[in-house]
Formats: C-alpha cells, sequence, structure tokens
C-alpha cells in the first residue's frame, strides 16, 4: 500500500537520518567529505526542482552555458589563459575546455580516454582505436600494448580507467616513490625504457596533485619535462589539491600543474558542493574531439549538447552550485579555507611531535597527514633495534593502530581513517596508521587534542593488554 509522505518521513528519520554518518562534524576528520555551506541546501532545492538534463541543450537551454562558464571559470584558474581565449573557445559548439562528471573516477577516465583515443588516432587506412578496438589499433601502430604510468600512491580509479579503456590492469604501470610520497623521475625514465623495450606504447603520464592517503604533490614541472621528451599524454589528479591554486600563499607547491594536458578536479572535495560534481578540463580545447559521440534523436552534429563530449549522458546541473559556491565564498574565501586547512594540520603535526605516544608518520604538506600510537617505551627500541624484533614490534604498533581506530568509530565521538604505508624509516615494512584529512574549517586544535587524548584512553583498555604485554616485554629484553 502508498504510504502518506508524513509516514515515509518518519521511517527517514527513525531508520536512516538517526544512522546516517555526521560528516559535518568537526571530529570527522578521516575522509575527504566534509560540512557544506549552508546555501547549499536552499540552492539545491532550485536544482533539483528544476530538474534539467545537461545531455542535451533542449533540456538544460541556460544551464548547458552556464556549465561552459564555469569549465572556463576553473580553466583559468589552472592555465591562466588571456581573454582572447575564453573570448574564443568558451562557447565555441566544436571545442570544450573541459567536461562535468559524477566524480574523480569518471574524470579520470575521461581524460585517459581522450589520451588514448589521441595516441591511437585515425592513420592511412586505420580508422582509430574507438572505431576498430585496442587490438587493431595495437596491430596497427605495431605494439604489444599500451601502459599509463603513475606513482605508486596512484587512486585506485586509475586502475579501473586502464581496465574500462582495454589497456588492462597491468597497463597502469605504478612507479617508486620517495619518503615524502612523491614519484620518484629516475624510477619513471627507467620504467619508460622498460616498457619500449617490450614493446609496450606508453601513451600517458599521471603526475598527483595531492595523494588521498598523505595529500603529497609530484614534481609536476619534472613530470611536464619528461611527458614533453617522450611525447606521452600529461594528465594531473588534482581531484583533491587543485583548489591550491586559491591560495596566493601555497598555489606554488602546485608548480607545473598548468603544463598538464588535462586536470582533474572534484568540485565535491575542496569546492564545498554536495557529492555528485567532479570534472576534467583540458588545455586544449580540441581534445575532447577524439571521444565524440552524436545521434540523430539526441546529440546531432553540430549541436552544443554537452552529452556528445562525456563519458555519462543524462546528469544533473551541478555547476549551477558550483557557480554558486565560486561567487558566494569566492577566491578569498577559498584562499582562507586553504590556508587555514594547511596551517592547521602543520599545527596538528607539531602537537603529535610533542605527544609520547604518538609518531608523525608522514609530514603535512597539504592539510592531509599520517601518524600511528607509539608509547613512550617502544620509541627507543623502535630507533635502536634492527631484524625479528624490529618486525615483531612494528606488528604490535600495527595491531594496537588498528583496534584503536575501529573502537574510536564505535564510540561515534570521532573519526580518523586508517591505512597502511611502507615508511623508509622502518625499511619499506607495512605500517598501518591513522589518517586525517583537515577540510572542515569548523575543526579546531582543541577538538584534534580530544582526539588524541581519546585514543589514549582507548590504548589503555583491557582489549589491548596482551598485546601491550608484549611490547614491554619486547623493550625489557632490549
Amino acid at each position: 500500500m502508498p504510504l502518506f509522505v508524513s509516514e515515509q518521513t518518519q521511517f527517514l528519520l527513525d531508520k536512516v537520518v538517526s544512522q546516517s554518518v555526521h560528516t559535518a562534524s568537526p571530529s570527522f576528520i578521516g575522509h575527504m567529505t566534509s560540512a557544506l555551506p549552508y546555501f547549499m541546501i536552499p540552492l539545491s532545492k532550485i536544482m533539483i526542482a528544476l530538474n534539467q538534463n545537461m545531455v542535451k541543450t533542449e533540456t538544460s537551454k541556460a544551464f548547458t552555458p552556464l556549465e561552459r562558464q564555469v569549465l572556463g571559470m576553473l580553466h583559468r584558474l589552472v592555465y591562466n589563459q588571456d581573454e582572447g581565449f575564453y573570448g574564443r573557445w568558451l562557447h565555441d559548439a566544436h571545442q570544450h575546455l573541459g567536461a562535468f562528471c559524477s566524480g574523480g573516477t569518471v574524470a579520470n577516465i575521461t581524460a585517459l580516454w581522450a589520451a588514448r583515443n589521441r595516441a591511437f588516432a585515425a592513420v592511412d587506412d586505420f580508422k582509430g582505436i574507438g572505431r576498430e578496438g585496442v587490438f587493431a589499433a595495437f596491430k596497427h601502430y605495431q605494439c604489444e600494448g599500451a601502459a599509463v604510468l603513475v606513482s605508486e600512491r596512484g587512486h585506485y580509479s586509475l586502475s579501473k580507467a586502464a581496465d574500462v579503456l582495454g589497456i588492462g590492469r597491468n597497463g597502469l604501470v605504478a612507479v617508486e616513490t620517495d619518503g615524502r610520497n612523491r614519484i620518484r623521475p629516475e624510477a619513471l625514465q627507467s620504467k619508460l625504457a622498460q616498457l619500449r623495450s617490450k614493446g609496450i606504447r606508453p601513451f600517458g603520464l599521471v603526475g598527483i596533485a595531492g595523494t588521498t592517503e598523505t595529500g603529497h604533490i609530484d614534481p609536476l614541472d619534472t613530470l611536464a619535462d619528461i611527458a614533453a621528451e617522450q611525447q606521452l599524454h600529461f594528465h594531473v589528479d588534482a581531484a583533491w589539491g587543485g583548489p591550491t591554486l586559491f591560495s596566493e600563499r601555497y598555489r606554488d607547491r602546485l608548480q607545473g600543474i598548468e603544463r598538464a594536458d588535462s586536470v582533474t578536479l572534484d568540485a565535491h572535495k575542496q569546492l564545498y558542493v554536495p557529492m555528485g560534481a567532479g570534472l576534467v578540463l583540458f588545455k586544449d580545447p580540441a581534445t575532447l574531439s577524439s571521444i565524440e559521440h552524436h545521434a540523430q534523436y539526441i546529440i546531432r552534429k553540430g549541436s552544443k549538447d554537452l552529452g556528445s563530449h562525456t563519458l555519462e549522458g543524462s546528469r544533473p546541473g551541478m555547476a549551477m552550485l558550483v557557480h554558486s559556491a565560486l561567487q558566494i565564498i569566492g577566491r578569498r574565501g577559498y584562499q582562507l579555507l586553504i590556508d587555514q586547512g594547511i596551517e592547521k594540520a602543520t599545527a596538528f603535526a607539531e602537537m603529535i611531535r610533542a605527544d609520547q605516544q604518538f609518531e608523525l608518520i608522514t609530514e603535512p604538506e597539504l592539510n592531509i597527514l599520517t601518524y600511528r600510537w607509539r608509547p613512550k617505551a617502544a620509541r627507543s627500541l623502535l630507533e635502536g633495534a634492527a631484524g625479528e624484533a624490529r618486525f615483531r614490534l612494528n606488528e604490535l604498533l600495527n595491531r594496537c593502530t588498528r583496534y584503536i581506530q575501529k573502537a574510536q568509530r564505535e564510540h561515534g565521538r570521532a573519526f580518523v581513517s586508517r591505512t597502511r604505508l611502507t615508511p623508509e624509516c622502518y625499511q619499506g615494512q607495512a605500517t598501518l596508521v591513522f589518517r586525517v584529512v583537515l577540510a572542515n574549517p569548523l575543526t579546531t586544535l582543541a577538538v584534534l587534542q580530544d582526539i588524541l587524548q581519546e585514543q589514549c584512553q582507548i590504548a589503555t583498555e583491557a582489549a589491548l593488554a596482551d598485546c601491550i604485554d608484549e611490547i614491554r616485554l619486547l623493550t625489557d629484553n632490549r
């Protein structure tokens, strides 16, 4: 039987709302989801009520030029072309400065899709990889396969892209990183040489501006040089770190991003709009023509329909919310948010260093850092031990860190996430760490201090008694 709206509302309140994660909480610092500006709620109602479909101008007459406008605004943030460039290309039906999509995954897929199609474009009697497929493309271009290279800290969406694009997950080649979780250029050059010696054709290089786990930035200028020398499409995954460009103080940390052929941004991260808003920008407005699709009934050739150059068909007009955020928060507002997040991460790192119960694992470059629980008794042993004793102690600390993270989540007062890294200081041994993302402007240093205190309290729980006894025994027998 159909329900009254009031009945369904009560169900949602009782069963869904009450059990939902409080992502806006100042103590929810474990993932890349934050509080939203208050104005997003009434503006979202307008967007939903209008129910525009961005696949076709006939269903988004005002939203289509608005989306193009927003793409131009963010394109200028990254590439800073002159007025004439945007006057010429912004609303050209045959050129596209970028594409909106549901998030960074589809944005990365779109960038590498375009790169693949341009690398294996139509030549002579070959009609292009998009039409004839990867087998025919490799045969025509006389190679054994294709590859995209990225650091070992690359986002898992890139593996999905390699799978979807037919080059296989092995076609996404991970490159070793340094002690700051940045790609090693010399290791990259070595990988490129190895691939070519095997007859595999590299066509894309991905630099990261804000790794998901640690927030670090690859040497983008150096990668741009290598991409130009090796004739690779240079894509920068700036889904997290891209808005750092709003900061006069910290934008230089992304030096070289303006040389990228394409850049991914996630508006639902540090542009503070609701979930479901990502985009990819292209330096050359003609790049997206390599993935162009048409249909007689909806996205005909020559039309300004945005669906002809996007992986997704029907999608909502999220550009309205991004445009609103850019106008209301503004450049100075975003600069304040970015600066505060980075400086808060620096202060939290100092707080962790000063607490003898914890160990800072990765220094923050943006507003993400990692650390773990490490009691004072274990510090000197970790610094001086080697071999089996060191391995056993590290494994015990991993168990404690896992327990503390899970217990804190279950208590429900605060949340930090966890991940597994291989820090140089532990000779590459897998190390379980707390991961903290400081994007919520409501998170204070007092909140962060409370989170550390709760973790210390959890470390005294009976469930960890055996583990801590083992740590003490190892320490005593050093």
